[in-house]
């Protein structure tokens, strides 16, 4: 028998589910987590893992994000991954991490039935990625890639968010590693949460002007790379595709298909409001109600763009580590 459909009132389906099994990161992105870091963490052990798998795939979630934090410094990532690959209904597993326990957690991970992992770099210098990410580990985190690269059933992507600061030549670096990999290297433009409001990010018609000067022209792709929003392009003699995720400047929340459970146990609609409900994550027959009850309440849109003074409801003020990005 076939799940329910899990619908909001304006008639989108919510089958993608993002969850946070920890806040906790060992990295200080700049953009993310304060170099003194944010506080107490939080984890979902496997058994809450287990009933939020269990209640949301009955209700039709069928794909699953695992994020964090960084989900790779959970003691049970494999184990969480392998539950959600067995849990009924749930077809699809990936993994966002910033690839610095990659490749020794990795052989795990495809044992464990993961089909996809996205790994956030936003530069191959090894200077600038200290200053980014507050951490000497970029060979260790172009091991994880090269590791993820090197697994024959494993799709694989590269994150970057650029800013205002972000030299072109990184970025294009970054773009020339999908001419010669199977990967797609996806451009995700800063969201003013946390502490990216702090922030500028890159234009990214500029950064498309900059590839196309470089590589050649940016021909549209119509399939989709994974569940989420980017829109992908393919260059001349490239092997992967480049996309482009732009909650700012190209609102997709028309077709917004996702929900998010953070690991504190606070179950999210929208990334950038502070609009759901904490999880009664011992009871599976009240933790279903209220997702059901909180899917109806989910705004039609974000506010990026909008005077947050005249927001009637309440923008997320946490950091983007605490709510799952």
């Amino acid at each position: 028998m076939s799940p329910p459909i899990l619908k909001d009132s304006f008639g989108r389906v919510m089958d993608y589910l993002r969850l946070a099994i920890t806040d906790g990161c060992n990295l200080r992105c700049v953009y993310c987590v304060p170099e003194a870091g944010s506080g107490p963490t939080n984890v979902l052990s496997l058994d809450r893992c287990r009933r939020i798998l269990h209640v949301l795939g009955s209700l039709g979630i069928k794909k699953v994000k695992i994020t964090g934090g960084e989900p790779l410094v959970h003691p049970q990532v494999a184990a969480i991954v392998r539950l959600a690959k067995s849990t009924p209904n749930i077809d699809n597993v990936t993994l966002t991490t910033n690839g610095l326990l990659l490749a020794s957690l990795a052989d795990d991970l495809i044992e464990a039935g993961l089909d996809a992992v996205n790994v956030s770099l936003d530069t191959l210098d090894k200077e600038r990625f200290h200053s980014i990410t507050r951490g000497d580990y970029l060979p260790a985190v172009l091991d994880g890639l090269k590791k993820a690269l090197s697994s024959s059933v494993l799709a694989v992507k590269v994150n970057c968010v650029p800013t205002a600061n972000s030299p072109i030549s990184d970025l294009l670096a970054l773009t020339f590693l999908a001419k010669d990999h199977n990967l797609h290297v996806r451009f995700i433009e800063l969201m003013p949460i946390g502490l990216g409001k702090n922030q500028v990010g890159l234009d990214p018609a500029a950064l498309m002007t900059a590839i196309t000067t470089t590589f050649g022209p940016l021909t549209p792709v119509s399939r989709q790379f994974g569940n989420g929003p980017a829109v992908y392009y393919s260059l001349p003699d490239f092997k992967g595709k480049i996309g482009f995720i732009s909650a700012v400047k190209s609102c997709f929340c028309e077709r917004c298909n996702r929900i998010r459970v953070t690991a504190d146990g606070w179950f999210k609609t929208c990334l950038h409001m502070d609009k759901g409900l904490p999880l009664p994550l011992d009871d599976e027959a009240a933790l279903a109600t209220t997702v059901i009850e909180a899917v109806k309440a989910k705004p039609a849109s974000h506010l990026f763009a909008a005077a947050l003074s005249e927001d009637p409801l309440s923008p997320e003020d946490r950091l983007m580590s605490r709510i799952g990005g």
